[in-house]
């Protein structure tokens, strides 16, 4: 394993994990979101330099779409939650009230 992919491997693994054990605000568990999307952006983007093919040249581009449309969910569920609720803490969301 080359230290390139190591280091964004790295990156997505500690982004997983910061979303899995660190979930007091959702706008800390957006930014992880966040932080791995930005790591596969730039590993695929990596890899379609590597294979040198035109076939996989919009695939990082269409990751990074979808990562843009993701955060937009987010940061209005983020407003959404922090007008209705007061504040964006988890552990104050209750599913089963309406």
């Amino acid at each position: 394993m080359t230290p390139t992919h190591f280091a964004f491997s790295s990156a997505f693994t500690l982004g997983l994990t910061g979303l899995a054990f660190h979930r007091a605000h959702l706008l800390s568990a957006l930014l992880c979101l966040e932080g791995m999307m930005l790591s596969l952006f730039i590993a695929m983007s990596l890899w379609t330099l590597q294979l040198g093919t035109v076939t996989f040249a919009l695939s990082p581009m269409l990751l990074l779409a979808f990562s843009a449309c993701e955060a937009s969910a987010g940061l209005a569920l983020l407003v959404a939650t922090a007008r209705t609720h007061g504040t964006d803490r988890l552990q104050n969301l209750n599913l089963l009230q309406c």
